[in-house]
């Protein structure tokens, strides 16, 4: 037995160092990493591979943030106070947060800039994708702007809320000429700087129009008001939805139709969310159909045709996950509006999960529908 058990041993460990020997040495710096910094880095099959000076410490794990595929990736120390590590395997492509474990103490990599999510600032890597283009900015053609607004509300006490709107390349060159406005909202732990950052908004929209694939349309983008909602409560989430409601429709849109060229009415008026953000659209639109006309949900939640009423409420709908939720649950559901004569779309991005991959997938596969 313990002769099975040695032989067992002696493959299990051949067989792994054949794994890290197939590790192509190709690493260069992620495009997250702070001017000046090497570390993470990715390889072209898709291994990350982490760096961190702590001279001092006993254990440092990388750890994985909400969404993704990376899990903790242990780092080993060397001689020079440099604890380095590789994940097991490689990583699905795109973005993923991560933090790191000095000893116990949760900190952010200083090798990366900061992307707000999980409900804190945190590391971010990312992993090319093979269809990386469709969010690269380009030179050859004219950009839009990314601006950060603030807006009056009196939801919890009279203050100023901030937004991102973007605006496109044309925008104000006719002083006569008004757009459609998308409004956009992120996930749980996240909040209005997480689209126009890790969602790569700005580039999506840029390349769409440029190529005549997107009416030109604005996309705002604020908090959501759901992150100290807890996931299991139904009355706090509730509750939250009603407060994006009353924000959304009675203050951020009065806001941005007085000061932006909009066209301020229902049929140029979409609204579009991720996971929770996917929840609040859901609910928001449900809620007051008037103010809507195109509604779009991402990993975060279904249509039913009973919910909405009636295809005469809404010109379109939109409905994606990743290929690794449960497709099959957005697929049947917009086939259920199709058969009730609503016009709507799926989308499943292929190889990928609850990450931003799948939403920058999903709204350059819903803009070309808006508006047209």
């Amino acid at each position: 037995m313990k002769k099975f058990l040695s032989i067992y041993a002696l493959i299990s460990l051949g067989m792994a160092m054949q794994a890290q020997e197939l590790i192509i040495e190709d690493f260069v710096p992620s495009e997250t990493c702070q001017p000046g910094q090497e570390y993470p880095q990715v390889n072209s099959q898709g291994y990350v591979r982490f760096r961190v000076y702590a001279p001092e410490a006993n254990s440092v794990i990388s750890s994985a943030g909400l969404g993704g595929a990376m899990h903790g990736t242990p780092l080993t120390k060397n001689t020079d106070g440099y604890f380095i590590g590789t994940t097991a395997s490689p990583e699905d492509p795109g973005f993923h947060y991560y933090t790191i474990n000095i000893d116990g103490a949760v900190i952010m990599d200083p090798g990366t800039n900061p992307y707000y999510g999980c409900g804190r600032w945190a590391s971010g890597v990312e992993v090319p994708a093979s269809d990386k283009d469709f969010y690269t900015e380009r030179l050859d053609i004219a950009h839009g702007n990314m601006s950060l607004i603030h807006f009056p509300s009196n939801y919890q006490g009279q203050q100023l809320r901030p937004a991102y709107v973007y605006t496109p390349a044309d925008y104000g060159k006719n002083p006569s000429k008004r757009y459609p406005v998308l409004y956009l909202q992120h996930g749980w732990g996240e909040n209005e700087t997480s689209w126009p950052v890790q969602g790569k908004v700005a580039q999506i929209m840029d390349n769409l129009i440029a190529d005549g694939d997107a009416e030109p349309m604005l996309v705002v983008m604020t908090y959501g008001l759901t992150n100290n909602v807890k996931f299991g409560d139904r009355q706090g989430i509730a509750d939250a939805m009603k407060a994006l409601e009353t924000v959304l429709v009675d203050e951020l849109i009065p806001y941005i139709d007085a000061n932006f060229l909009t066209v301020a009415d229902k049929e140029h008026r979409a609204m579009a969310g991720l996971s929770m953000g996917g929840m609040g659209t859901h609910a928001v639109t449900l809620a007051r159909p008037e103010v809507f006309n195109y509604y779009g949900i991402m990993s975060g939640g279904i249509y039913t045709p009973e919910e909405i009423g009636s295809p005469d409420l809404v010109k379109h709908v939109f409905i994606s996950c990743g290929s690794k939720e449960n497709p099959d649950k957005v697929t049947e559901a917009v086939d259920a509006l199709k058969a009730a004569g609503y016009s709507a779309q799926s989308y499943v991005s292929p190889g990928t999960g609850h990450e931003f991959l799948t939403w920058r997938r999903s709204l350059h596969e819903m803009a070309p529908q808006l508006f047209k």
